[in-house]
């Protein structure tokens, strides 16, 4: 009321001050007197209405589902896999789901040997185990022994998949910070992309351009408080600015569907390649009609679910009874996916129904959906020691990313054994490709250098195709032992006595605990501190 008495002062001063300035022979103005406010004849003050207020917390109290996790990880040392490795600390988030279990990414505890969570408002760190652990799809399930760390927390429940251009909220610690930090953003994608912590596996994501950062992995993505998705991968530098990935619930579902019986399965596989039918003149050829339907098998991984069902050549029109359109896109839940969508909602021993066209003619057959091992050898190892064989100082160890990226190997023989490992089908004559990975220097070895990269055929004439046949080869009672290589050039060769007078004295100069590992054994205390169900 004071402002509006202010306010009318000053128009009444200024409008005798121009009353004033008036000319003479212009007749005054009639003057009435000043409304009130309050008088009923005054123009009405327009009515503001304030717009809706943003709920402060439109998800809810996440403080109350929401975890920081700590762990402390040895990562295997490919160069020497007798050592132990290195020790590093991790940061990552994590969310209380249903049944007492905290969800996260399967990459904040890989390779961990002991695990703490936090909770808001707590200064306590709780000792957490993993129960459930999926590379393949970067998720994981903790648990939590003591009886007082879920006392007044929330679970968090599932939604579906977002609209594009709809809002999300991700929640997290990023960057080692000990509060909570949110970030809000828009579905920008929603699309099949590489599963980076794998290296090998592709699944549905959704692209967020909410900020993703490194201590945000593991945590929820919020939408009308439901959660959407689990924050696990992004770019950044001169890749791309903003570009963010969630796991969205068709994910997360299949995750927590496989687990019921105890056990993770895996994804399953078709096994196969296949190439886009657009082209009229390549549609003629392999005689279809112009209706817009059907890919071409291209190769057909004889591991796989479908080696030995379908061949190359072979034209895909349905699966499941979805017609699979010239662009490897069906319908499926009134969205257009790609055709392994189909696949991938099914497990471990599910059938899959297809039609295809062979040689022109219409078939239906069935297929029996497993996994491929053969893709392993492509991707990363997690939670188990690195395979190894040292031999006289010649190590030797199984092809494999982690030991190409820990000796950045550029021998080109060996590079297109790794890239081409199935697309060639070389696992069925190597199901092991066994390296010579290093050599350490000893009178024993002296002038072997040049073999270092090389890919090991045989041994004293007989063919190694696993670590373990060259493990018994070089067990065998013989003076001499000459492994040939694959490729020209001449044989490496070892004397016996002088492997064996040299033995203590290598292992003593390189520290060297244990000469080899054959099989994939979890990390001891790992195995011990995770109590998981066997065969998980």
């Amino acid at each position: 009321m004071r402002r509006c008495a202010f306010l009318l002062s000053i128009l009444l001063f200024v409008a005798e001050a121009g009353a004033q300035q008036k000319s003479p022979q212009q007749p005054p103005p009639e003057t009435t007197p000043p409304l009130s406010p309050l008088s009923p004849t005054a123009t009405p003050v327009p009515n503001i209405v304030a717009p809706p207020a943003v709920p402060a917390r439109p998800n809810g109290k996440i403080q109350k589902s929401l975890v920081r996790i700590t762990a402390t990880e040895v990562e295997p040392d490919y160069r020497a896999p007798w050592n132990s490795g290195g020790i590093q600390r991790g940061v990552g988030a994590g969310f209380v789901i249903d049944g007492n279990r905290i969800m996260t990414n399967a990459h904040v505890v890989s390779n961990s040997r002991y695990l703490t969570v936090e909770r808001d408002g707590d200064p306590n760190k709780y000792p957490a185990t993993v129960l459930f652990v999926a590379h393949d799809c970067d998720l994981a399930l903790l648990k939590v022994a003591s009886p007082d760390f879920f006392k007044n927390m929330t679970p968090l429940t599932f939604g579906g998949i977002p609209e594009l251009e709809s809002t999300v909220s991700a929640y997290g610690y990023p960057l080692g910070g000990e509060r909570m930090s949110v970030t809000t953003g828009i579905v920008s994608r929603i699309d099949f992309q590489l599963y980076t912590h794998s290296s090998i596996d592709s699944h549905l994501a959704i692209q967020i351009s909410a900020q993703i950062n490194p201590g945000n992995s593991g945590g929820p993505v919020m939408q009308n408080a439901k959660v959407i998705g689990v924050a696990f991968q992004g770019y950044s530098g001169d890749v791309a600015q903003g570009v963010a990935y969630m796991i969205p619930t068709p994910v997360i579902h299949r995750f927590l569907t496989d687990i019921k019986d105890g056990h993770y399965d895996k994804y399953v596989d078709l096994g196969l390649s296949y190439a886009k039918l657009q082209n009229p003149a390549q549609r003629r050829y392999y005689g279809l009609p112009n209706d817009g339907r059907g890919v071409l098998v291209t190769t057909v991984i004889d591991a796989g679910s479908a080696g030995k069902v379908l061949k190359q050549g072979d034209v895909l029109l349905s699966i499941d009874n979805h017609p699979i359109a010239s662009d490897a896109f069906v319908e499926l839940e009134g969205e257009r996916v790609e055709m392994p969508e189909v696949v991938e909602r099914k497990f471990k021993g599910d059938k899959v129904k297809l039609d295809i066209l062979r040689e022109r003619k219409p078939q239906t057959v069935m297929i029996t959906l497993d996994t491929v091992w053969p893709y392993l050898t492509e991707g990363h190892y997690y939670d188990v020691r690195p395979r190894y064989l040292l031999f006289g100082g010649l190590l030797f160890q199984p092809m494999s990313r982690d030991m190409m990226e820990a000796y950045q190997v550029g021998d080109l023989r060996l590079r297109y054994y790794f890239d081409n490992f199935v697309q060639d089908q070389i696992y069925l004559q190597h199901p092991e490709v066994i390296v010579l990975t290093n050599i350490l220097p000893d009178p024993t070895n002296t002038y072997l250098g040049s073999y270092r990269a090389s890919i090991v055929d045989e041994v004293n004439g007989r063919k190694i195709l696993t670590l373990r046949d060259l493990a018994n080869a070089l067990n065998e009672a013989t003076d001499r032992f000459v492994i040939t290589m694959i490729g020209d050039g001449p044989p490496l060769v070892l004397d016996r006595k002088e492997v064996e007078s040299a033995r203590d004295r290598i292992r003593t100069r390189y520290n060297v605990n244990n000469e080899q590992n054959l099989e994939e054994q979890p990390l001891a205390a790992q195995t011990e501190a995770r109590a998981v169900p066997p065969g998980s």
